[in-house]
Order: C-alpha cells, then sequence, then structure tokens
C-alpha cells in the first residue's frame, strides 16, 4: 500500500477557474517547500501545460475513456512517487462526462483514485440555490468523498455570510475557500481555452499571481488535511511498460518538433518511446535551418502553426529539409498540427501560407471547430505503424479542415467514432509517414511506441546498408 496525500479539484461546470485555482493551490504549496504531482483529467494539452510549469515538472494526462482503469491507477502511483502530495485538475463539471450517466467523469476519476474531491461552485446573482446545488452533488454520488466547497464570484461579505450559512444548514461541508469575482484575467482563452504558456507573455507573473490568490482566499491548511486525509492506495504491481529496456547501443534517435507551433506531446508518449530504445532530440522548425542528418524517425504533435504560421512559411531551408527527408523515407508521424504542417498549405484569413508541401493537402483555418472530442479508430492493413485491426481511442479539437486534397490518399485508421479527415479515415499515408488529426496517447495505445521505433529501426539499418554499399 502507498500513502499518498492527493486533491482533485472539480467544479460544477466549466469556466469557473479550476485551472487557475489548481495551479494557485501546487504554487503556493510548492513555495512552502513541498513537491507536489500534477495531473489533468481528460485529454487537454493545455491545462496540463500550466500546471507542469506551476509545479516545476510534468503534468500527466488521466483519462478514463482512452485508458483502461488499472493504466490510469499505475500511471497515477508512480508519477506520483517522490512527491508530498498530488493534485488532480478534473475537467467540465463533475459528473460530466460522455453519456447521461457521466461515464468517464471527473466524478468517477475520484472514486478510483479514492480521492477527496474539493468542489468549486458559482455563486453568481445566488445565495441559497448555491447550498441547493451542493447538496444535490453530495447526494447525486456517494462514492464520491466531496470534502469541501470552495465558493466563486462572491460579490460581498453579506453574499459570502448567507452562502456559508446555507451550506452548514443543508449539507454541512466545510466552505474552504471563497473568492470575490475578478475584474481582469491573468489566464486570457482561445479556442475554448486558456492561451498556452508558450505564447503567454508573462509565465512567471501568472503562476505567481494565481499562487497570490489561493494564499488570500483558500484555506490552504485545511486543504493540505484534506488532501492528508485520503486512504491508502494499492501500491503498483510492475511498471507501466513491462517491456525491457533495449541496451544504449540499440538505441534510434526520434527528432521531436517543439517551439511555440507544435507544444502538444504527452509526456508519457515521449516517456514511452524513450522506455522502448528512442533518444529523443528536440527540434525548432521556427528557427533550425534543417533537420538534423542523424534521426530515424520525426515526430510531428500538435499545436498552433496558424498563429506561427509567417515564420513556419518564412523557414524555408526547414520546409525543404523535412520535404526532402520524408521523400527519402524518414519516418514521420504527425499529429493535428503536425497534420498541417505536412501539408502543401494553410489558409488563415485571406492569407494563404505555404507549408512543407510533404502531403497534397491544403487546409483552411474556420472561426468554429470543425471537431472536438473523442476518436474510435481501427488501423487499416496499410498503416505503416501499426498491424491492422488495433484499436485506437484518441481526442481530436480542431478549428481547421480539408479544403482540396489531390486523390484519394491511403488512410491508416478507420474511423469508428470522431471526424478524422473525411469522416470516413484518418492517418494520411505516404511513403513511411503517418499524419492524422486524431491524438494518441501512449497509454491507451501501448503498441504505437514500439511500433515506431521499429520502423525507425528500420530506417536506420536501411540506411546504414546504403551506406556500406556506397563504400564497397
Amino acid at each position: 500500500m502507498q500513502r499518498i496525500p492527493r486533491l482533485v479539484l472539480s467544479a460544477t461546470r466549466g469556466g469557473l477557474g479550476k485551472t487557475t485555482l489548481s495551479i494557485g493551490i501546487v504554487t503556493a504549496w510548492r513555495k512552502s517547500g513541498r513537491q507536489v504531482a500534477v495531473f489533468k483529467k481528460g485529454p487537454d494539452f493545455i491545462d496540463a501545460g500550466w500546471l507542469g510549469v506551476a509545479a516545476g515538472k510534468p503534468c500527466y494526462n488521466l483519462d478514463l475513456f482512452m485508458m483502461e482503469q488499472e493504466r490510469v491507477k499505475r500511471s497515477f502511483r508512480e508519477h506520483s512517487k517522490g512527491s508530498d502530495v498530488a493534485v488532480i485538475e478534473g475537467n467540465r463539471g463533475l459528473f460530466d462526462g460522455v453519456d447521461e450517466s457521466g461515464t468517464y467523469s471527473t466524478a468517477r476519476l475520484a472514486s478510483l483514485l479514492k480521492a477527496p474531491v474539493a468542489l468549486i461552485v458559482d455563486c453568481t446573482k445566488s445565495t441559497t440555490t448555491v447550498a441547493a446545488t451542493v447538496l444535490g452533488c453530495r447526494q447525486y454520488d456517494l462514492s464520491v468523498n466531496l470534502a469541501g466547497v470552495i465558493l466563486n464570484n462572491i460579490s460581498s461579505t453579506r453574499h459570502e455570510s448567507v452562502i456559508r450559512k446555507a451550506i452548514a444548514q443543508s449539507s454541512g461541508l466545510p466552505v474552504i475557500g471563497a473568492v470575490p469575482r475578478q475584474r481582469g484575467d491573468v489566464f486570457p482563452e482561445r479556442h475554448m481555452g486558456l492561451t498556452p504558456f508558450h505564447e503567454h507573455p508573462e509565465v512567471q507573473q501568472a503562476i505567481f499571481s494565481s499562487a497570490a490568490l489561493a494564499e488570500r482566499y483558500l484555506d490552504l491548511k485545511t486543504l493540505w488535511s484534506v488532501a492528508c486525509a485520503a486512504p491508502e492506495i494499492e501500491s503498483a504491481p510492475s511498471a507501466l511498460s513491462d517491456d525491457p529496456f533495449p541496451k544504449h547501443g540499440d538505441r534510434v534517435v526520434i527528432g521531436v518538433i517543439r517551439d511555440r507551433a507544435f507544444q502538444f506531446y504527452y509526456p508519457d508518449n515521449l516517456e514511452a518511446l524513450e522506455h522502448q530504445g528512442a533518444s529523443l532530440r528536440e527540434i525548432n522548425a521556427l528557427h533550425d535551418r534543417a533537420l538534423p542528418d542523424d534521426i530515424d524517425a520525426l515526430y510531428i504533435g500538435g499545436g498552433f502553426p496558424e498563429t506561427q504560421a509567417a515564420e513556419l512559411t518564412a523557414n524555408e531551408s526547414f520546409c525543404a529539409s523535412v520535404r526532402n527527408a520524408a521523400e527519402n523515407g524518414l519516418p514521420v508521424y504527425a499529429e493535428c498540427g503536425g497534420l498541417i504542417y505536412l501539408g502543401r498549405s494553410l489558409m488563415v484569413g485571406s492569407e494563404r501560407y505555404p507549408m512543407t508541401a510533404v502531403l497534397p493537402v491544403d487546409f483552411v483555418l474556420e472561426k468554429r471547430p470543425q471537431a472536438h472530442g473523442y476518436t474510435i479508430l481501427k488501423s487499416n492493413a496499410s498503416s505503416t505503424f501499426l498491424e491492422k485491426g488495433v484499436g485506437i481511442r484518441g481526442h481530436e479539437f480542431h478549428y481547421s479542415r480539408v479544403g482540396h486534397i489531390d486523390g484519394q490518399p491511403l488512410m491508416a485508421y478507420h474511423v469508428n467514432r470522431g471526424s478524422g479527415i473525411d469522416g470516413m479515415g484518418d492517418g494520411i499515408i505516404y511513403k513511411n509517414v503517418v499524419a492524422s488529426y486524431t491524438h494518441i496517447h501512449a497509454l491507451a495505445t501501448p503498441q504505437w511506441a514500439p511500433a515506431l521505433i521499429r520502423i525507425a529501426r528500420k530506417h536506420r539499418n536501411a540506411q546504414v546498408g546504403q551506406r556500406e554499399q556506397g563504400r564497397s
């Protein structure tokens, strides 16, 4: 058994400041000398990125839709090791899931991890109704340990007092914070979420502002007691991956484009590649003049290439090196923003930005989301990475769409749920390139990392063979 103090921050709906208060709590506890492990419920990259900055270590996603329950528990246990406390930020409302039963909700995750929940409630133009809401949440699912309430958008001292008394009278739950309505927001939003920390002009100022908010308006001492009261949790029986760690001499080198345009990588994905025998090399598509000569594969994650489109286009030599590498058979795996970058062009408003032209596809950025939610895919026989029939549960969220595509390219995946490229397929294949709208998580699709390593090693061996033939 493991003793892991832990706390889930949830709310009655989205947009109530879960991320701001989670960052504030994490930062305040770190200032007091505590090591904090951070987790984000759901597939979100942006909130997880901010939490990672606040904690000074990676934030790991826990998602009951994409991952098996045992893998969720093992991930939580392993990534909490060495920390004094774990903070898990929920998503949407406490009981909100993919269906009317709240399946895969924050509440289900809290129950699975036996983690107490601090519930943020909106007090805008309400008093006793807030207490009724809290009572309903407490009684809706008794397996959820609803340990306290944080009042948000308080308008006055009297407003707070009435709500506190009403909650005490109805449910008896402790109020462990009361946050006044804030005039400004240190975390501006874009695309239905926060602006990524990579693009925020004052990251540390925003982090410390959140800490000041938590220190002033939350009862951090009681929150700490709540976290420490969490019961013991079963010890992890084994590592997340049971495959043997390859010897150093057998490592392949995988380039990872990581800059302001391409930011979205699950830490588990990068760690899975390393565990399977890869050395990762970060590459900057905005500033580097070309791909390194010695990489055996390339991984391009998601992000917002549209905000950096002019810079991406201007770096013509790098675009050319990506195109030439793909033509010469370099294995490339790309997701969402990476898919766009491998296309021929991206239209943003009235401006057309040429991309790498690896794929004969033109993309258009729209003002409304073109796809948002979980995906369920199955790999086709034509996939260059996965064997036929591998089931994939992933996530897509993009404002872009395919404007034009030449011919009918091979697709790596058949879409059973979601939009993908055309509603039927996802993962455009070209030589050793696979580029999809769906984001894959290595814990949800454990076949992904070994498959990418295999094709990278095959490519490396082929290159070595060609060089040896040339010398002979």
